[in-house]
């Protein structure tokens, strides 16, 4: 229906983001592993635990240098989690209305972080920091409860009541802490969770900082999607297919992107800003 503008994959600046969301869950997967080594740690102490005279001290002991050991965890995670709320999330929503100017053909000067912009990555940030916030403190919950278990274990085994020892393989499952437990009770393992997460965090608020920029900037009231060919509109099996598909700025405002591990990006239109007849959804 309509002849798009020149469209240039930035692959610079998807290169950029996609690498900033990789080293971000990296150093967040390394963190939690904090919690996993602990874990093994304290289970393997406890195991040598019998008996005897010192027992409960050297139980205590592993005990308190595991929660040493998820404090420092939560210290560090918060640390990361603020890092990509205040400093990676702005970078990625810059790139992203950066990225809008040079497909619109436009001098990316234009781009300033104006009351409307600031006011728009606010709600961003916040929302996905309370998210990634959960988590961690839903880790933390989860290694305390562990340490409970742990400890009344090795308790009975102090007190003589239990003479095989603790059962390493048992607790170890009943709590994984090397996994992200999700909505549906599903287990995953948190390298995958953090990429995942982090992903579409990323996407939003790059996709989010293109949006807003060819609305306040550009004064564009159409974008031209560019996604995965099967990925639906509004989510990855919604059967209206956004690829290739001219929107109005609205609903791509409403759906930046579809789904986690969604690889969408807009292309400002204000090329058709006067063309009638054109309806959200047409083919660009």
């Amino acid at each position: 229906m309509s002849t798009p503008a020149p469209v240039r994959q930035d692959r610079e600046s998807q290169t950029e983001l996609l690498a900033l969301i990789a080293l971000s869950a990296q150093r967040l997967t390394r963190n939690w592993g904090r919690l996993a080594a602990a874990q093994d740690q304290l289970l393997r102490t406890l195991e040598r635990i019998r008996p005897g005279i010192g027992a409960t001290t050297r139980a205590r002991t592993a005990v308190a240098e595991f929660n040493r050991q998820v404090a420092q965890f939560e210290r560090d995670a918060r640390a990361l989690a603020e890092r990509w709320a205040a400093t990676d999330l702005p970078a990625a929503y810059r790139d992203g209305a950066l990225q809008a100017l040079r497909r619109a053909n436009r001098n990316i000067s234009l781009f300033r972080w104006t009351v409307d912009h600031q006011a728009a990555i606010t709600p961003i940030t916040a929302t996905f920091y309370v998210d990634l916030m959960r988590r961690i403190q839903e880790a933390v919950r989860r290694a305390q409860a562990f340490a409970r278990t742990a400890q009344d274990a090795a308790r009975e085994v102090t007190l003589g009541r239990n003479h095989a020892g603790i059962d390493s393989p048992r607790l170890a499952a009943a709590h994984p802490l090397s996994t992200v437990i999700y909505a549906d009770q599903s287990r995953h393992p948190v390298e995958s969770w953090a990429r995942s997460a982090l992903s579409w965090q990323g996407v939003v608020a790059a996709n989010s900082g293109a949006i807003n920029t060819a609305r306040w900037e550009l004064d564009a009231q159409w974008m031209q999607c560019v996604d995965g060919p099967e990925c639906g509109f509004t989510n990855h099996a919604d059967t209206d297919h956004a690829d290739g598909t001219i929107r109005s700025i609205d609903d791509a405002d409403m759906y930046p992107a579809a789904h986690h591990g969604c690889i969408r990006q807009w292309i400002p239109r204000p090329d058709l800003n006067n063309r009638p007849g054109l309806i959200s959804g047409d083919p660009a």
